[in-house]
């Protein structure tokens, strides 16, 4: 999503383009199982922080609308969605524009993420979470993969600032052999599965090769530091 910027005990990873206001306000912060959560507002916008690291902010949700995009427009018809990682809403908000999809499962492993979604974030995804066709579910996202026997058309995953730059060392698993296979196990006949990743990784796109029939990277340009990365793989 951008660059790396220091600001007091704070790394920031910076939407690029995006002209940074320095004034922050804390607006909630809580202990979890991962360490600390932090909601603040910079000027008019929000940004999620965890144990000081960037999560997610509301300057810019473009990446995030095209991981959701590019995977929907690659699927005949696509009805049922999952999307891992709540964030601020964005991704949820662009699957729900498509009026093919009858259901959009969204995992959260935060809670609070999902209470600020209904508060705080409302507004920048549209107040998605009150559409009758999302649901919420709130667990970790490998963990519900290993007991879900439902079949998507599309399933995005944005957990994470991408396979090789994880917030969490739990959250590599993601990115292993053995999680992908079992995405493939929850994909229809015809269906796909897309990543979203802070720069382009080689070696995740020769993993995927390796599970998937075909895989196709996408670059979106940023103005400073690298491009954000779409992966978008399917069994077809």
């Amino acid at each position: 999503m951008g660059y790396i910027k220091r600001i007091g005990h704070l790394y920031i990873y910076v939407r690029k383009g995006v002209r940074m206001e320095t004034s922050v306000h804390v607006l909630d912060r809580v202990q979890t199982p991962r360490g600390e959560l932090q909601l603040q507002r910079r000027g008019s916008h929000y940004e999620i922080i965890n144990n000081g690291i960037f999560l997610m902010a509301t300057y810019n949700g473009e990446s995030e609308k095209y991981l959701v995009r590019q995977a929907l427009a690659s699927v005949a018809s696509p009805k049922r969605v999952v999307i891992g990682g709540l964030g601020v809403g964005f991704s949820l908000a662009e699957a729900l524009r498509d009026s093919s999809v009858t259901e959009v499962v969204v995992i959260e492993i935060e809670n609070k993420i999902i209470e600020w979604n209904r508060t705080y974030l409302s507004a920048f995804s549209e107040a998605s979470l009150e559409d009758p066709r999302t649901r919420v579910i709130h667990d970790d996202m490998l963990e519900w993969m290993k007991k879900e026997t439902g079949q998507f058309d599309v399933i995005c995953l944005d957990i994470d600032n991408g396979p090789d730059w994880t917030v969490t060392e739990h959250n590599h698993d993601m990115y292993q052999p053995d999680s992908l296979r079992q995405l493939a196990s929850l994909m229809r006949p015809g269906g796909a599965v897309s990543f979203w990743s802070a720069s382009s990784s080689p070696d995740f796109y020769q993993l995927l090769k390796r599970v998937f029939h075909h895989v196709t990277a996408w670059k979106v340009s940023q103005n400073k530091g690298d491009d954000d990365c779409i992966y978008i793989a399917s069994l077809a």
